[in-house]
C-alpha cells in the first residue's frame, strides 16, 4: 500500500547565515518525527548570489528526499512557491519560509487540520508582534484596502506558512498570470480552509530580502490582479466630479451672472476656468496611471514569457 506523502516547499534567497541550521535542527528533525506519512523536501534557490546554493545542494547529496530547484537568477517569492507547488508530488504540500520565523514545530497541526478535512490550513501571524509601527500600520491598511476591493477571501495576517491538499495544488497549477499574489490566489479558489494561529519567531541568521520597495510591488501587483475595483473607484469619481463640476458651475452662473454676485465672491473667468482645469487634469492623470498598470499586466500576460527558469545543472533530484 502506498504511503501518504508530503511535499515541504521552502523557498530560499540569500540564507547561507541560517540555513543550514534552520533545515537541520528544525525543519528535517520535525519531519523526521512525523513518522506516519512519507515526504519531500523541496528547496527552490531562488537565484541566490551568496554559498546558499552549495549548502542546499550538499543536503540533497544522496538522499532522494531532497530535491533542489534553482532559478537562473532572482526571479522572487512567488514564482519561487510556484515553482515548488508544479514539482510537488505528495498528496498535499506545506511551505514554509527559510528564515525560521514561521515555526516548523506547528506542522502536525496543519496535518491535523488536514487529516479533519480541510483542503488549505493557513497561519496567521499574530498581528506581528515582532514588527515596527510602520509595519503593523501598513500591513493593516494593506488588507483593509485589499477588503474593500472586493477580496473577502483574504485573513488579516494570513501568511504563506500553509497546508494544501492534492486538488488544491492541482488547481492552483493551472493558473496562468504572471504578476501573482500566491496567498490571494490560493484563496480565491475557495476550498474549505482552516486557521492555525501562531507567533511570528526571530530571523534565525542574515537580513530579510524583502525590503520595502519589494513589499510595496507585491501590495500594487495584489490590488490589480485580484481585483477591477481600482477601476471601478475611479469611474464613480469621475461620475462625482463632473456631477459636482455641473452643480458648482450652475451656482456660479446663478450667483455671478444672474444674481450680480450677492456673495461677493469674484470669481472671474480666468480663476473658474484654471479651478477646473487644475482638478480635471489631475483626475486624467490618476485614471491614466491606474489603467497604465493594467495595461502593463496585460502586456507581462501577451509576451508569455515563462513564469520562471529552472537551472536544471545545479537542480538536484527532479524527475
Amino acid at each position: 500500500m502506498k504511503q501518504t506523502k508530503l511535499s515541504v516547499i521552502v523557498p530560499v534567497h540569500n540564507e547561507e547565515e541560517g540555513i543550514r541550521q534552520f533545515l537541520k535542527e528544525q525543519l528535517l528533525k520535525e519531519l523526521d518525527r512525523i513518522t506516519k506519512y512519507d515526504y519531500e523536501l523541496i528547496l527552490v534557490n531562488d537565484g541566490s548570489t551568496d554559498n546558499t546554493l552549495s549548502i542546499l545542494q550538499d543536503f540533497a547529496q544522496g538522499n532522494q528526499q531532497i530535491k533542489v530547484i534553482t532559478f537562473s537568477r532572482n526571479f522572487g517569492k512567488e514564482p519561487a512557491l510556484s515553482a515548488g507547488l508544479a514539482y510537488a508530488t505528495g498528496d498535499a504540500a506545506i511551505t514554509i519560509d527559510a528564515d525560521g520565523q514561521q515555526p516548523p514545530k506547528l506542522i502536525p497541526k496543519f496535518i491535523k487540520k488536514w487529516e479533519d478535512g480541510a483542503e488549505i490550513v493557513t497561519g496567521v501571524r499574530d498581528h506581528y508582534t515582532k514588527h515596527g509601527t510602520i509595519q503593523k500600520l501598513g500591513s493593516k491598511l494593506f488588507y483593509k484596502l485589499l477588503n474593500l476591493m472586493g477580496n473577502k477571501h483574504t485573513v488579516p495576517g494570513s501568511t504563506d506558512f500553509r497546508l494544501m491538499d492534492r486538488v488544491v495544488i492541482d488547481e492552483f497549477n493551472q493558473l496562468s498570470e504572471h504578476n501573482r499574489i500566491t496567498r490571494g490566489l490560493i484563496d480565491w479558489l475557495g476550498f474549505r480552509q482552516e486557521y492555525i494561529e501562531y507567533t511570528y519567531g526571530v530571523r534565525m541568521a542574515g537580513k530579510p530580502s524583502y525590503n520595502l520597495k519589494k513589499l510595496f510591488q507585491l501590495a500594487i501587483d495584489s490590488f490589480i490582479s485580484m481585483s477591477t475595483t481600482p477601476l471601478v473607484i475611479f469611474g464613480y469619481i469621475g461620475i462625482f466630479i463632473t456631477i459636482a463640476s455641473f452643480l458648482l458651475g450652475v451656482f456660479v452662473i446663478i450667483n455671478q451672472y444672474i444674481l450680480g454676485d450677492p456673495l461677493r465672491l469674484y470669481w472671474n473667468g480666468a480663476v473658474q476656468m484654471s479651478i477646473f482645469i487644475s482638478f480635471l487634469i489631475g483626475l486624467v492623470l490618476i485614471s491614466q496611471a491606474v489603467t497604465a498598470l493594467y495595461i502593463s499586466h496585460i502586456h507581462a500576460e501577451t509576451q508569455g514569457r515563462p513564469l520562471y527558469i529552472i537551472d536544471q545543472k545545479s537542480s538536484r533530484n527532479l524527475k
